[in-house]
């Protein structure tokens, strides 16, 4: 018995071996086939690739032919490489920036908050004034309004008007940089970065080509919406004394539900009536407002649905509510935030 067992093992030892020349037998045979198809495939990609940035560069040439070319010497607007540099340095800031604040105590700036609200205010007053102003000078239809490349001079003051909202979405970046220096961290949700980065290069875009026309609409919306927005931010930054005035928070979010939703409608519209505006804006605009649509409702719903439900099921004894006095907290842009000591101006 024990010698059928060694001759078992033996002819076991013997096949595995065979198999496993066999095996690189196989490959070695087979490898310059399979060499030859990887290298073509490789190939085929690097080509690919070539000819799809070949095409985008030569995409982006044309398209500068059909630019606006009153805008063509404006700052920020002969190339977009500033706009996209600052927008990665922006980026970059999201993750350096709670970095560099981990280990440290966070930066009051109450009275830095308050100019720069307050400025906010006075720029996106600007930009509405000057875009209303301007559009009825210019006999601006509100339903269906091509754009004019004249030099007109109320269709450059559009125009202009329009450049400064976009300057005005860069100096939004603030609004993150604010926030990660004063560590409200839960404030830099993906809608506050994606709408404040998309914003930036879309409408450095909306400037290159179309610098009027339908544009105005909803620029002009929002710079009013803003005035609002940024106005009730420069209050609350006074403190608790003015904040608990200040109740209608939720119903800025709601009004600007309401603004993407007349974006959509005035675009479809457009497109629906054949309006001489270049279509592609168009449906790229009622695809951004979508977006957006959803990110805020899911926000509204969250701040003003979910979590009020949610307060109002924890069991609270003697003013304190999971540990937490509520006499230990006070109200900061609309938000419970607890005292503590940081850095100020």
């Amino acid at each position: 018995m024990a010698r059928l067992r060694m001759l078992s093992a033996r002819r076991t030892g013997v096949q595995s071996v065979s198999d496993t020349l066999i095996r690189c037998v196989c490959f070695v045979c087979s490898s310059p086939a399979r060499a030859r198809k990887d290298n073509h495939l490789r190939t085929r990609a690097m080509e690919t690739v070539i000819h799809f940035m070949n095409d985008s560069v030569e995409f982006y040439k044309w398209s500068l032919t059909i630019a606006d070319k009153r805008v063509e010497e404006w700052p920020m607007m002969s190339s977009p490489l500033p706009t996209l540099g600052i927008s990665v340095l922006y980026l970059l800031f999201l993750w350096v920036g709670p970095l560099y604040m981990q280990n440290r105590e966070p930066f009051q700036l109450r009275k830095t908050l308050i100019v720069y609200n307050f400025s906010m205010v006075l720029l996106n007053f600007y930009i509405c004034k000057e875009l209303l102003l301007g559009s009825r000078a210019a006999g601006y239809s509100y339903l269906c309004q091509p754009v004019n490349y004249s030099n007109d001079v109320n269709e450059v003051r559009i125009a202009s008007a329009l450049w400064w909202y976009y300057i005005s979405k860069g100096v939004e970046f603030l609004d993150t940089v604010f926030f990660i220096m004063r560590k409200k961290f839960n404030q830099v949700s993906f809608l506050h970065v994606y709408h404040h980065c998309t914003m930036f290069i879309l409408w450095w875009i909306g400037i290159k080509w179309v610098p009027g026309g339908q544009s105005f609409f909803g620029a002009t919306i929002n710079s009013g919406i803003h005035v609002l927005m940024y106005g009730y931010y420069g209050l609350a930054a006074f403190g608790p004394k003015i904040q608990k005035y200040l109740w209608w928070k939720k119903y800025l979010t709601i009004i600007q539900m309401i603004q993407f939703h007349v974006t959509i409608g005035h675009a479809t519209h457009s497109l629906y009536t054949g309006c001489p505006f270049p279509a592609w804006m168009q449906w790229a605009l009622i695809g951004y407002a979508v977006t957006f649509i959803i990110l805020f409702a899911n926000f509204y719903y969250q701040t003003y649905r979910r979590q009020p439900r949610l307060k109002s099921a924890k069991p609270a004894v003697n003013g304190i509510s999971n540990g937490t006095s509520k006499t230990s907290e006070v109200t900061e842009n609309g938000k419970k935030q607890k005292k503590g000591k940081g850095k100020h101006d």
